[in-house]
């Protein structure tokens, strides 16, 4: 698809969105500079020039029907790029019936929904319909990670380990927020940057999710929860969030990115047998093999 057609599809989207939705209560071009930019460069006289960088901008409003409060009012908040679709929109929901965790997950998924359903067409619509068709789990109390764990233990607050695998992990930026969120969620645990990526985070189960939720929308080659250990707090034992409650539980006494004798051309290879050891001293040596398939020594 050239930029010429980029244009054209962005344009052609527009117009069918604000057919289907003819009131500024539900669909709202912020940005009309933008918009007349595009119009110009798709039906001006001179259309076949080299296209323009705008970004059209736009709101759109919609009531989702859910099954606990009889429905929630979702905003979006959209922005083209001027190379999409062949690269996504910028998509942002907002909710105020949704907490911050919620949120998170709600936009999480629906970015990663989009990224592996819709590369090259156009999607707005698409996000609209899973909206539709999903919001309810984030919205519904018992469908919402923290809640669902509960319900499973009978109301009990959960402490989780995450044990999470990256086919690699080289951007500074990535390493600086696994640092920055694993603290201010007050997680703890270790990450070993290189190839294989390894990160492992513990704490409140809310905490773990919220981590896990913000990791896995960032571009990665491949990345997934490798294994994962959710413990229910006894009674009397005390909170997730209580650090009281849970010292017992943690194997790691703060947050660190770990290196173990980094080799190779570029640096970018650890030594397996010192990850062993450093697992092995915090009584988490069965990882290994779930990690690498071998046995550890």
């Amino acid at each position: 698809m050239s930029q010429s057609e980029w244009a054209e599809s962005q344009l052609a989207e527009i117009e069918l969105l604000s057919s289907m939705y003819p009131t500024e209560s539900e669909f709202e071009i912020t940005d009309q500079v933008a918009l007349a930019e595009l119009r110009e460069s798709v039906e001006g006289p001179f259309s076949d020039a080299p296209p323009h960088h705008s970004r059209p901008q736009f709101l759109l409003r919609q009531r989702v029907d859910t099954s606990c409060n009889g429905g929630v009012d979702l905003t979006l908040s959209c922005t083209f790029p001027f190379d999409y679709p062949k690269v996504l929109p910028e998509i942002n929901v907002r909710c105020t019936d949704l907490n911050r965790a919620q949120q998170t997950r709600l936009q999480a998924d629906l970015t990663v929904y989009l990224r592996e359903n819709c590369r090259g067409e156009v999607c707005v619509l698409t996000a609209v319909e899973w909206l539709k068709d999903n919001a309810q789990h984030y919205v519904d109390p018992t469908s919402s990670s923290d809640s669902s764990a509960a319900a499973v233990t009978g109301g009990a607050e959960v402490f989780s380990r995450l044990w999470i695998y990256s086919h690699h992990i080289y951007n500074k930026n990535k390493r600086k927020n696994i640092l920055e969120w694993s603290k201010e969620l007050g997680l703890s645990g270790f990450s070993m940057p290189g190839k294989p990526g390894v990160v492992c985070v513990e704490g409140p189960h809310g905490a773990c999710e919220e981590f896990w939720s913000r990791l896995k929308v960032l571009t990665w080659k491949k990345i997934m929860i490798r294994h994962r250990e959710d413990v229910t707090l006894e009674e009397g034992r005390g909170q997730a969030d209580d650090e009281g409650g849970v010292a017992s539980l943690r194997k790691f006494s703060g947050f660190e990115e770990a290196s173990f004798d980094p080799h190779g051309n570029r640096g970018n290879h650890m030594d397996l047998g010192l990850l062993y050891q450093f697992l092995s001293e915090r009584g988490c040596c069965e990882v290994f093999q779930m990690y690498f398939g071998v046995e550890g020594r």
